[in-house]
């Protein structure tokens, strides 16, 4: 699989296996949804207060790991992670739309949550995929 094919099979794909560094470097591991924006990163919808922002904040060093149907068919996507977390709201809309593939039915109770839970956006930027070949 080239660059190409493993970007689209990313996009193809929403659910993955994120890795963030903890304190004393053992990989903290985190079943999330994501998406692949057209600007090339991942995004994924975080809250706040879990060990996994904490983790890329303290350390941007980041991997996530996507399998499909095929269990010998997977990308690796290693990066650096940016937290965003100012005015997040659009972006978080925007990574519901592309995961669940259709619109919140009400997004003002979407909003509702996304600000009670305290969420912001885990943004990678995709810094080398494998395998390649």
């Amino acid at each position: 699989m080239d660059r190409e094919e493993a970007l689209a099979y990313l996009g193809e794909h929403h659910r993955g296996v994120l890795a963030t560094l903890k304190r004393d470097g053992r990989p903290q591991l985190s079943h999330v949804a994501y998406m692949l924006d057209d600007d090339g990163a991942i995004k994924i919808s975080v809250t706040e207060d879990r060990a996994k922002t904490r983790n890329a904040r303290r350390d941007p060093r980041v991997s996530l790991s996507v399998i499909g149907e095929n269990w010998y068919r997977y990308v690796v996507a290693e990066g650096t992670a940016t937290i965003i977390d100012v005015d997040p709201l659009p972006l978080l809309r925007h990574v519901y739309e592309a995961v669940s593939g259709k619109p919140h039915p009400n997004w003002q109770e979407f909003d509702e949550a996304m600000i009670r839970d305290r969420r912001v956006v885990l943004s990678i930027a995709v810094e080398r995929l494998y395998p390649l070949g």
